[in-house]
């Protein structure tokens, strides 16, 4: 898939709720999935082109620090196929 990654990681489940709010109005982008990470980790991740990827975490990260703690903010711009994979394997929702 030639779509942008972008992930967003915060401490707490509140945090990560208003980062993916945030990314998916902000821009053309995919919710991909919301995966509890452990120790109050949360990671958020979407899909869609670069620039729009780039424009929604950087809407989830600052409305993440709104309401929590951000710990990290990533882009991918093309993930390989295996990245992919293993990202299907996670499922879409919080466990």
């Amino acid at each position: 898939m030639g779509d942008a990654l972008g992930l967003i990681e915060t401490r707490g489940l509140v945090a990560s709720i208003e980062a993916a709010d945030a990314m998916v109005k902000a821009a053309n982008v995919t919710l991909v999935g919301i995966q509890k990470v452990g120790g109050g980790l949360v990671t958020v991740m979407v899909r869609g082109d670069v620039g729009a990827v780039q424009a929604a975490t950087q809407a989830g990260a600052e409305a993440a620090r709104r309401v929590g703690e951000l710990i990290s903010v990533h882009v991918i711009p093309r993930p390989h196929s295996e990245v992919n994979r293993a990202l299907e394997s996670l499922g879409k929702m919080v466990d």
